[in-house]
């Protein structure tokens, strides 16, 4: 599957209902893609704007009908929980303010992408938000005072290690770096 790149200009139809909706919309929406939002199936002018169309909530029949309806007109799909029915995979995501981590598994095992989620997100907490900002700060007031890439890339990594934030007792010593 090739990769595509989608920006926060990409028109976004998201098609369902329930929880699974509710989820796809928050992660969209927090991830700044202009959505726009239907329960049921959009009509030609809905789809004939969009760029990338979700479904989440669906039920077989729809699901088949909406992914074929964007495949027609070219525009790549995403059916939640139908491998068959995806141009596109969406990573399980973690955010913790401008820190991104992501796990993919190409659509094949959800399940595994779904609990590397959750144990990355009981060892990166909320206060990852602060330890990232308190490094841009940093890294704004070296770049400011002069230092060359190499060395703020040097002062950053030994703050990341003295505050032992990467340290945990899942990764063996031998591994820690």
């Amino acid at each position: 599957m090739m990769p595509l790149v989608f920006t926060k200009a990409t028109p976004v139809l998201l098609v369902g209902r329930g929880p699974a909706f509710e989820k796809r919309r928050a992660l969209l929406e927090a991830a700044g893609m202009p959505l726009t939002l239907h329960a049921t199936l959009p009509d030609d002018v809905a789809l004939d704007t969009a760029r990338l169309v979700f479904g989440a909530g669906l039920d077989a029949a729809e699901g088949e009908a909406l992914a074929a309806a964007a495949r027609a007109r070219r525009i790549p799909v995403n059916i939640e929980d139908v491998p068959h029915l995806c141009d596109v995979h969406v990573p399980a995501l973690i955010r913790r303010g401008n820190l991104l981590l992501t796990v993919a598994t190409g659509g094949g095992a959800p399940a595994m992408a779904a609990a590397l989620r959750a144990w990355l997100e009981q060892r990166f907490g909320p206060d990852w938000e602060a330890h990232l900002g308190s490094l841009a700060q940093e890294r704004q007031r070296l770049r400011m005072a002069g230092a060359t890439p190499p060395e703020v890339m040097r002062a950053l990594s030994a703050r990341i290690r003295e505050a032992a934030w990467l340290d945990c007792p899942c990764v063996a010593p031998a591994q820690k770096r």
